[in-house]
């Protein structure tokens, strides 16, 4: 994935420039595009060279829920032209970083057992900003094996609650 990484590195760096103050309303245009990206049949639609880079533009802002700003639709397009559709989920990651260490923010994902309400993320996120001492992003993705409590993880630190997690612990424990 590094040759993923070298690639989309130019285009989220140009991106952030080009997006200047609006950085941060480009990351939600950014990864809607990134989410539609990935879609298999799109990509064999975009490679196929029977259409062309202006037909897949189409299809793909047919698709968006929203509209794309002018900045959008061009960095589409040149994507597009050069052939990078693939790297686009990259480009999305690489530039919600640039975002993020601008803002002083980092993104985390919280897994848990069960639905966590918002006045509980309220609250898990009060405790986590001052566990790692800047502010979150939260996502929140199910992850029914965990039993109970949560698993967070921002960017390559992993804070491990989960009944899951303290099971192993008392396995590891009695065996040894």
């Amino acid at each position: 994935m590094a040759e993923l990484a070298t690639i989309a590195r130019p285009y989220a760096e140009a991106l952030f420039k080009a997006a200047g103050a609006d950085a941060a309303g480009a990351c939600a245009w950014l990864d809607e595009l990134a989410a539609v990206a990935v879609n298999d049949q799109l990509r064999q639609f975009a490679d196929n060279p029977k259409f062309s880079a202006e037909q897949v533009f189409g299809v793909i802002t047919g698709v968006l829920k929203s509209a794309l700003p002018t900045i959008g639709q061009n960095f589409l397009r040149t994507v597009l032209e050069n052939g990078r559709l693939t790297a686009l989920p990259e480009v999305a990651s690489q530039f919600r970083a640039l975002v993020n260490a601008q803002q002083g923010t980092s993104d985390a994902v919280v897994y848990s057992a069960f639905d966590i309400d918002a006045a509980a993320l309220a609250e898990l996120a009060g405790v986590l900003e001052k566990r790692f001492g800047r502010k979150l992003h939260l996502q929140v993705q199910l992850q029914p094996d965990l039993i109970g409590g949560v698993r967070v993880v921002v960017g390559d630190e992993v804070l491990d609650t989960s009944v899951k997690a303290r099971l192993e612990q008392m396995k590891v424990a009695l065996t040894a």
